[in-house]
Parts: structure tokens; sequence; C-alpha cells
């Protein structure tokens, strides 16, 4: 590294280049291990800068050294905005327009990439460590980063301005449901209430528009299922962060460049039946994986859970059918609502509000058939009372006096849950049944 750097002291894009291609050299010469890559990549840019015959400014020494790192080791210009932790998604329409999410406001940024060039290296960077794989003949692809962020990214001709990425980011943290809790998205009773249907192994369904949360409720509540139970996870993107030891995490595969070898997630939903499951968690049912999962459910493999695109409880079961119907089995629409009825238990209802709070807005029981409708009884709702001065949602969640038919299996695991978790009017209910009862 014994080259020196002829240019403006202001030139700072030439100073950029020249040093990112001096590393760039150096580390292809050394190969450094995984371990020692990025401390390895930090010296040579130490030591690049110390060879400059040009004067800079500390401030301006280490924006630059840090720019360059980024570059090497990350996602370059989008790098600040992954490290940045009050940031939960980032959305670039093109290289001239980067949106980020920040406390549930969408707001834009002055970040600048120099043009579609880095930003396709930016993708190319992302899903190259996964096999996977963008161009013009499938100019659309899901990835994730290290951390477990989920990634999407479109390329012309289907991104019409300019290649399209969206990064929905996930905490470090692991949230948890005290968390929940205290954040407004749930409440003590229906935490009281998930965790015995979780561990008492019923079958749920979270429903919700996209960014509402569907991902970061199902961590929460897969963490409910006990620690010595084997659980096997299926994902197009693994981004789930199960807290127990016993997990095995499936991934989808895209078809190679003939072409050949897709491993679809239904593909993976079939093959996780010969794995000995105690519970199946696939991250979202897209397409005629539905009815494998269904049929999953009713032959044994209870305690299962999946998140579904729709914004209500109701949506969900219709969504549940047309996905069903996308598997080409070409079964009777009243054979697929008797096996959506059998199979799930309950409906976890996830909403994003308008100022931006994430909250489960529903619980309800699926009930069972009458005729040919599934019918469905609400545990909980979130009623809303008004906006406050600040655009705040203002609105209580709470019982609705409804005891599920399924207590029997709650019971039986061990749970009893009392009036107080059903609302006073739950209270009423038994009350006057226990009267009848003494008549």
């Amino acid at each position: 590294m014994s080259e020196s750097f002829q240019g403006s002291i202001t030139d700072t894009t030439k100073i950029i280049h020249y040093v990112t291609e001096v590393v760039k050299r150096e580390l292809l010469r050394a190969q450094p291990s995984a371990e020692q890559y990025k401390k390895f990549t930090k010296s040579l840019i130490l030591r690049a800068f110390e060879g400059l015959n040009i004067k800079l400014s500390k401030a301006i020494q280490q924006k630059l050294m840090q720019d360059i790192y980024n570059q090497i080791t990350g996602l370059g210009a989008l790098q600040p905005l992954i490290d940045d932790d009050t940031i939960s998604e980032i959305m670039v329409n093109g290289y001239q327009q980067i949106f980020v999410e920040r406390n549930g406001k969408i707001q834009r940024v002055k970040i600048h990439i120099d043009g579609e060039e880095e930003l396709r290296q930016i993708i190319d960077r992302i899903i190259t460590p996964l096999g996977r794989r963008i161009d013009e003949k499938r100019p659309m692809v899901d990835a994730r980063l290290e951390d477990g962020s989920r990634v999407n990214a479109v390329i012309p001709p289907c991104a019409i301005d300019g290649s399209s990425i969206t990064i929905r980011k996930f905490s470090k943290e692991k949230l948890k449901v005290e968390e929940m809790i205290r954040f407004g998205s749930m409440t003590e009773a229906m935490a009281k209430f998930l965790h015995a249907c979780v561990a008492s192994r019923l079958n749920l369904l979270i429903s919700g528009g996209t960014g509402s949360g569907k991902t970061t409720t199902l961590n929460v509540l897969s963490g409910f299922i006990p620690e010595d139970e084997r659980i096997v996870t299926i994902e197009d993107a693994a981004e789930l962060q199960l807290q127990q030891e016993h997990v095995v995490r499936l991934e989808t595969k895209p078809p190679d460049i003939g072409g050949e070898n897709e491993v679809s997630i239904r593909d993976l939903v079939r093959n996780s039946l010969r794995m000995r499951p105690e519970r199946i968690i696939i991250g979202e049912c897209r397409s005629g994986e539905a009815i494998d999962m269904l049929q999953a459910m009713n032959t044994g493999h209870d305690g299962s859970m999946t998140t579904i695109h729709a914004n209500s409880p109701r949506d969900s079961i219709s969504r549940l059918e047309t996905l069903c119907m996308m598997a080409g089995m070409d079964l009777p629409i009243s054979v697929v609502r008797r096996q959506i009825a059998s199979a799930i238990d309950l409906i976890v209802q996830q909403s994003r509000l308008r100022d931006g709070s994430r909250k489960i807005v529903s619980i309800s029981e699926v009930a069972g058939m009458e005729g040919n409708t599934v019918i469905m009884s609400e545990i909980f709702r979130f009623e809303q009372t008004g906006v406050d001065e600040n655009g705040k949602i203002l609105g209580e969640l709470k019982a609705t006096g409804i005891r599920p038919q399924f207590m029997h299996k709650l019971e039986a695991a061990g749970f009893r849950l009392g009036p107080d978790v059903f609302g006073a009017n739950a209270a009423n209910i038994l009350g006057s049944l226990q009267n009848r009862r003494n008549r």
C-alpha cells in the first residue's frame, strides 16, 4: 500500500474511490477469515489514509473512513440507516428518493446514493451471500440481512423509475410480551389468554395488513411454546426469532439459472411432516401451501401458527379459502371451509392504526360451522373512542364477555382462567348460569 494519491483536498468522491480500490485489492490478496474480515478492513483503511499525501481534518477523515468501511463491509450509503435503532423501515424509491419509518411516521431522508449502478451493487451485496439472484428475467427478490431484517428488491423493467429496495428492520432486542403490554399492543388479560392458548396447543392464525406487526406478534407468541417441544419454522426469507433451543429453520430456495431446482414453501411444508415436528410455524401463508398447513393442523400437529394478509378475521377466512384454491386440488368450497373450521382455533387480528401504532385489535375463536358458514366469536376487541390533539388514536382493548368453546382444552392443559380475564360481562353470565343450576 505504498501508492500515493494526487488530488484536490475537496474531491472527497475521488478519495473514497481511490482508498476503496486500494483496500479491496489488499483484501483480495490477503484473504482474511470471516472472523477477521471487518477488523482487518478497518486497519487497511487507516493505513491507506496514512499513506495519502494530503491533509484532512480529523472530522472529515473519520467521516470518509466510515463511508468507505460501509461501502466495503456494509450497505454503503444505507448502512447508517441500518444502524439507526429508531428506524423501523427503509424504503428506497430509486437512488434519489429514500424514505424511512421512524416512530410510526414516514419521512424522507437526505441520503446520497451516487446512481443506479451503486444501488444495484447494494442489492447484489444483500442477496449474493444467500445464493439468490436478480436480473431482467427475475427482477424481484426476497432476502434478509444478517440480523434477520426482511428485504425486498425490484429492478427494471418492473421498477419503472429505477431499482427499489424495502427493508423491514427488526429490533436487536427480542420484543417480549411485557413490552407489548407497555406499548398498548395488548392487555395483561389478552396476554394471559394467549399464553394459555399457545401452551395448550391451539392452532393460531395471525391476520393483518402490510406492516401491521404480524411477524412481531408471531415472535412474541412463540415465546409461550414450551422448551421441550420440537419446532419447525418455514419462511421465504428467514426472519423469525424463536427463543427455544429445539428449532429447525427452513428457508425457500429460488430456481437456479436454468429455472430449475426451486424449493417452495409448499415443498418445505410437505417435507417438514417427515421431520417429527410437534409444531409447525409458517412465516406467512401466501399460496397453495395453505391447504398443506391446514391438513397438518388437522392431522396431529396441534399448536401450529402462521400469518396471513387480511384486514379482518372474516377476511382472513376468505383469504385462506382463496389460497387453498391455488393449490390446484379442485376441492369444493364447502370442504375447504370445513378444513378451515376444523384446523384453526383462534384468529389474532393485528392492525397498524392511523397514528402509526400497532395493536392486536381483535381475538376471535373459530367456533365451527353453521350450514355453509364458518362461525366466529370475538373474545377481545379494540374499541376506538376518539383522537387526541396530537393525532393519537384513543380507545380501549377489552374483553367482550364471551368465553370460548375451547375452554375445556385450556383447563385440560392446566390453565383455569377466571372471569376477570373475560370481563365483567363474563362474570355476570357465569353468575346467571350458576343461579339457573341452583334452581
